[in-house]
């Protein structure tokens, strides 16, 4: 009896404890704690997300605060030259005893001939003798034949259209911090690149390049490439360009190549980009323009008017580099015969 009694009484004095706390709680407090959790959550979420809103953009302040200053001005691009190169040939009259092995040996410098150039292949000698107009086993003293440059390059500059990697590019990491103004390195070539390159209003090239500089869009680039060589079935090696092909469209591969104000000196050589002859010939034949939006570029020594064009030929030193030395072999373009004169 006495235990029930006694529980009955430590329940009564819980009841009261809990009347006396919740008498104890102002009753303002009471209805203000709902509205301060309502209150609460919001400003809990909005500062969250203000937060990590504000914490980029103040390292991004900083970070221009301190970073480097802004990029210079770019340097305008070269105006595009008024005259292209042109293909074209030389004409040579035939002496007493002559041979087309022992002419293009002496006036072109092709001293494999007649290794490229053989009874053995029937067809090469048919594409040689289309090519000078006459046939190489008939010639006779007083003949007029033209003779076009073996493997010939082009020097040229212009803009960049478009860059189009030739093997897959690395996909980089998106940073953490957002520059807004990050430069644009452009793209990675050391594995090739096919660039679609403006020369002149309404012309554009596809140049293929291998270089470690970056190319980007809006670049200018100064280029000597190896011209387009006609295609003959059966003579993979035929040495000479098209002299109808226009350059509008044509694919050529670079082998002097800068980039805006850098020049790439481990680029390949022009003596690389198979097939040649120019290690054989130690030079190389050089189609051109001159004045400053082409040749003038390389500083070749040439007194003549701008926009002349102009055939060169270039000797090749110890290292492969091609120059255009006093006393070379120089021609001009006549635009009434069409063909290339000696200056």
């Amino acid at each position: 009896m006495d235990d029930r009694v006694q529980q009955r009484n430590k329940r009564g004095r819980r009841r009261e404890n809990l009347r006396f706390f919740v008498r104890s709680i102002p009753w303002r407090l009471l209805i203000l704690l709902p509205v301060l959790i309502l209150v609460a959550i919001p400003v809990f979420y909005f500062g969250t997300h203000s937060g990590q809103r504000a914490y980029p953009a103040m390292t991004n302040f900083f970070y221009n605060l301190t970073g480097s200053p802004p990029a210079a001005t770019p340097t305008p691009l070269p105006p595009f030259p008024s005259t292209l190169p042109q293909v074209g040939s030389l004409l040579y009259t035939v002496q007493e005893g002559d041979s087309c092995d022992e002419i293009l040996a002496v006036q072109m410098r092709m001293s494999d001939a007649g290794t490229i150039f053989t009874d053995v292949k029937p067809n090469t000698i048919q594409a040689l003798n289309a090519t000078i107009g006459h046939d190489c086993h008939a010639l006779q003293p007083g003949v007029v034949l033209a003779l076009s440059p073996q493997y010939p390059l082009i020097a040229f500059g212009g803009q960049v259209l478009k860059v189009e990697a030739t093997s897959p590019q690395q996909v980089l990491p998106t940073p953490v911090i957002n520059v807004p103004h990050q430069q644009q390195l452009g793209v990675d070539c050391s594995d090739g690149c096919l660039l679609t390159v403006r020369i002149a209003p309404g012309v554009q090239v596809h140049l293929s390049v291998k270089t470690a500089l970056p190319v980007k869009v809006g670049s200018w680039v100064w280029a000597q490439a190896e011209l387009a060589r006609k295609s003959i079935k059966g003579f993979d090696t035929y040495p000479y360009a098209a002299p109808q092909a226009s350059l509008n469209g044509m694919s050529l591969r670079a082998c002097d190549l800068q980039v805006d104000n850098t020049h790439d000196d481990n680029s390949p050589s022009c003596d690389q980009l198979m097939p040649n002859t120019i290690d054989d010939d130690r030079g190389a034949w050089l189609f051109g323009v001159t004045g400053a939006s082409s040749l003038g570029h390389w500083k070749y020594p040439l007194h003549l008017a701008a926009g002349t064009r102009v055939l060169l030929w270039l000797t090749s030193n110890a290292n492969g580099n091609l120059r255009f030395n006093h006393g070379n072999p120089m021609f001009r373009y006549d635009d009434t015969t069409h063909v290339y004169v000696r200056v």
